[in-house]
């Protein structure tokens, strides 16, 4: 019988797990994060409240995605 496909042993970093990680995690704690921010800024327009959302959704993703690799780098 053949190996599955869907097995794989990744040597050092899973990058797989990382992006699956990263998603999840900026998901969860990318809603919450703008929620609160956008409270303190003027977001007159849909335009400007979705800039607003962009910008820093951008800085919690790179932010989450570093310290998932770091992690998996360090302990997977």
């Amino acid at each position: 019988m053949p190996t599955r496909v869907e097995t794989t042993a990744p040597e050092g970093v899973d990058y797989g797990w990382v992006m699956q990680t990263t998603f999840v995690l900026t998901i969860v704690l990318g809603a919450p994060v703008v929620t609160g921010l956008s409270t303190f800024a003027t977001l007159p327009t849909w335009a400007s409240r979705a800039e607003f959302a962009i910008r820093v959704g951008a800085v919690v993703w790179f932010l989450t995605a570093t310290s998932v690799f770091l992690y998996a780098r360090a302990y997977r």
